[in-house]
């Protein structure tokens, strides 16, 4: 996930003198290894227990253990239990502290296996219904994505798309290989014709401030290669992104739709791209491009997250139940398995019961929230939903109950969606100090349930040197500067997991924690050369503060083990 921290790591390894691995200053406390797992796999215990193994010989003393079961007790065979303390009792041999990670906050679907809910939502407001046949379904909007099946072009440019990368030379109208219609646009060899690696196509549409759409468009690939993903990128004209969702496009595959949906938030104006910032070789095609609304897609369902459906005044609120009802998604957060979300599905309909007062042709308003997917996946909970504290503290009590760790590491990182729905603004609290709140109640329930243990938490949303800047927008969370402050919920006894390795900004970020009082692990490796721990230790040296490093792999890159070892040891 952090691709642009490993690339930084890589250039500072290349730029730095070849030089033999040394000791950058006394033996660290620390010396852990990160271990994400799944106990409920015998197998992965066997390679578990044969890689801890390996770290101990080689002078490790720590594993920071994480698994998306650790909220899933109550739901799991006995066989898992029996795989956990199996684990526990080698650790123990071995002499190896267990650092459980607790406390999902960013990275949220496994919290939100246990209640989909409580997903922050992105707003929706008065998007235009239309009652027919019964039912109440999106009217149709104004948005008119022009030539979206390519069929009108000049030199290899589309008509009515504001400009495609070098067309002639990477991109193309193709009017043998096609979905539909007589042509299609076709990429070939991005990074071969291109410096820049990028092969796009975009488009500026109007749209309505806080409405839901949906953007489709038919892509095939023909041994296509890119260092980056393919996208659908909606971007307002201020430069924000609206979508961060990654759709799956095989190297080589027919025509297969992909889907993404967006929240316009306030803008009235986007750019929709399609293409890749970081092609290589090969070719990919675009046909039939499409716009509309998205609907009750992921409606969050929530008394944080209110649904209303008014008349074209806004003088007559429908009642839920009375005048319709279906307002539900039963795929929220359940598409294929609990804590699993689809960016895209068959959207749930609304029906007009009975006696609604609701007439067939009659337009309504609907406001509601929905969840925004970051990347592939991730998911993000609401901070503000006292339910969710419920959810972490029983999470802290059966860790603490069937493992018994040595210490609790909160999994506060890459907090991407907050502040938008009714619970965030009840709050009265920014994004940031709603952060430095949660923390600080999640390092008070560890220190409840499990007196005396260590805790610990990753930087970066604590960092003003990192995702806390004072100024800037971070991906879809409300707000210049959203998480600015948000360290004042860390007390100096807390443990900083810190993962800001950027040679540029490191220096000040260790500086920042141990000026208040903090002791630091510095998360290293990440799938990177091993030696550029050794420059990020030598420029810890001046804040006395750090004591551990671990060997972060995001990869299961665990070759370079026993080589990270002799240069932390």
């Amino acid at each position: 996930m952090r691709i642009a921290l490993l690339t930084l790591v890589l250039a500072a390894a290349a730029a730095a003198p070849a030089r033999s691995a040394e000791p950058a200053q006394a033996q660290l406390a620390h010396r852990w290894v990160y271990l994400p797992t799944n106990l409920l796999v015998d197998a992965n215990v066997d390679r578990d227990l044969a890689l801890l193994g390996r770290a101990a010989k080689a002078g490790y003393n720590g594993v920071l253990l994480s698994d998306s079961k650790f909220l899933k007790w109550d739901r799991l065979p006995e066989r898992y239990l029996e795989n956990v303390a199996r684990l526990r009792r080698a650790c123990r041999e071995m002499k190896l502290e267990v650092i459980a990670a607790v406390c999902p906050i960013g990275y949220s679907n496994d919290l939100l296996a246990r209640d989909p809910n409580l997903a922050e939502g992105l707003p929706v407001i008065d998007a235009h219904f239309v009652a027919r046949g019964g039912k109440l379904v999106p009217a149709e909007d104004p948005v008119r994505l022009v030539n979206g099946g390519f069929e009108q072009s000049k030199r290899n440019t589309p008509t009515g798309w504001g400009f495609v990368d070098l067309p002639g030379q990477i991109t193309f109208i193709d009017t043998e290989v096609k979905l539909s219609g007589s042509s299609a646009l076709r990429m070939e060899d991005i990074g071969v014709h291109n410096p820049k690696r990028t092969g796009r196509a975009a488009q500026t549409i109007a749209v309505e401030p806080f409405h839901y759409y949906h953007v489709s468009v038919a892509v095939k690939t023909e041994g296509f290669e890119a260092a980056g993903e393919v996208r659908i990128a909606v971007i307002a004209k201020d430069g924000r992104t609206l979508n961060y969702y990654e759709p799956r496009v095989e190297p080589t595959q027919d025509w297969k739709r992909i889907d993404v949906t967006f929240n316009s938030l306030d803008a009235r104006e986007v750019n929709v791209y399609l293409g890749t910032w970081g092609g290589r070789r090969g070719k990919i095609w675009w046909d039939d491009v499409q716009v509309e609304p998205a609907g009750l897609v992921n409606v969050v369902r929530r008394a944080g997250a209110p649904f209303r459906v008014t008349d074209e005044a806004g003088k007559t609120t429908y009642e839920e139940g009375r005048d319709f009802q279906g307002a539900q998604d039963p795929k929220l957060g359940n598409d294929p398995y609990a804590g699993q979300y689809t960016a895209w599905h068959e959207p749930p309909t609304m029906t007009l019961p009975a006696g609604s007062r609701i007439a067939e042709g009659q337009t309504v308003l609907v406001s509601y929230y929905h969840t925004a997917i970051i990347h592939r996946e991730q998911v993000m909970c609401c901070m503000a939903e006292p339910k969710v504290y419920d959810i972490l503290r029983w999470q802290v009590a059966q860790v603490h109950k069937h493992l018994e760790p040595d210490g609790y590491f909160l999994s506060h990182d890459e907090i991407r969606v907050q502040g938008w729905d009714q619970s965030c603004a009840a709050s009265g609290l920014t994004p940031g100090e709603l952060l430095a709140d949660n923390v600080r109640r999640s390092i008070a329930m560890v220190r409840q349930e499990d007196p005396g243990k260590p805790v610990y938490v990753w930087s970066d949303m604590f960092d003003p040197f990192h995702n806390a800047a004072r100024t800037g927008s971070y991906y879809l969370v409300k707000g210049d500067g959203p998480w600015f402050g948000s360290w004042k919920g860390l007390d100096p006894a807390v443990v900083i997991g810190n993962w800001n390795s950027n040679p540029a900004s490191r220096v000040d970020s260790l500086r920042h924690f141990a000026s208040l009082g903090h002791k630091q692990v510095l998360a290293g490796y990440y799938d990177g050369p091993v030696e550029a721990i050794d420059g990020w230790l030598r420029d810890a040296r001046s804040t006395q503060s750090v004591v551990g490093a671990m060997y972060t792999t995001w990869q299961n890159q665990y070759d370079d083990l026993e080589a990270f070892a002799r240069h932390v040891k």
